[in-house]
């Protein structure tokens, strides 16, 4: 539990429930202690920068980015999603990134991790088209959080990402891009030369 988390532990109605995405046996437990659970958010994520894509290190730093920020998206959303299921009304976010449109060769496993997670999150989305579930992909860039602190970018408020995904998530939609920069990213998607070609000016 981070710091910023235990201001949670006196708000009424909020249970703690300790889960690390890379144990199937915490998972299991928190899905079988939790099973009153409409929406499940799958938040975790790691991040480490590398010297560049042919460096010694990035095969083991992309092997602990995707057992977090892939795997554990995909574990976690096995263990709810039979929970998930016979609520009348229930939805997955997963917590995705702009990097995914955005080249950093310093965060190229973070990136990869974060566009596998895309990937699944889209699957997913169309395989529970007729269960009911609300698939939701949350794009966003830095959020002023402590896994950012230090950083010297421009960084999304917490409070404005959190309203407008469940804007989203009550209007119906199944993706959100939360900051300006997610924003225009994604819209040069369909150009002859995107952002994850070259990135727009500001980035």
């Amino acid at each position: 539990m981070t710091k910023a988390d235990t201001g949670f532990k006196n708000e009424p109605g909020i249970v703690p429930v300790k889960i690390a995405v890379t144990d199937p046996a915490t998972i299991t437990a928190a899905a079988g202690f939790a099973a009153d659970t409409t929406l499940l958010v799958n938040n975790a994520g790691i991040a480490a920068l590398i010297d560049g894509l042919l460096s010694a290190d990035i095969a083991a730093q992309s092997a602990r980015m995707f057992d977090t920020n892939y795997y554990g998206v995909v574990r976690v959303t096995q263990a709810f999603e039979p929970i998930l299921s016979k609520k009348p009304s229930a939805a997955i976010i997963n917590v995705l990134s702009d990097i995914v449109w955005l080249p950093r060769p310093i965060l190229a496993p973070y990136a990869a991790s974060k566009a596998a997670a895309w990937s699944y999150t889209n699957q997913l989305r169309f395989h529970l088209r007729n269960r009911g579930d609300q698939v939701l992909g949350l794009h966003v860039g830095f959020v002023d959080t402590d896994l950012t602190n230090g950083i010297d970018v421009p960084k999304a408020s917490p409070e404005d990402v959190v309203r407008q995904t469940y804007d989203a998530l009550a209007a119906g939609k199944s993706e959100v891009m939360a900051d300006k920069g997610t924003v225009v990213l994604k819209s040069t998607l369909a150009a002859d030369e995107p952002g994850y070609i070259t990135p727009p000016s500001g980035f």
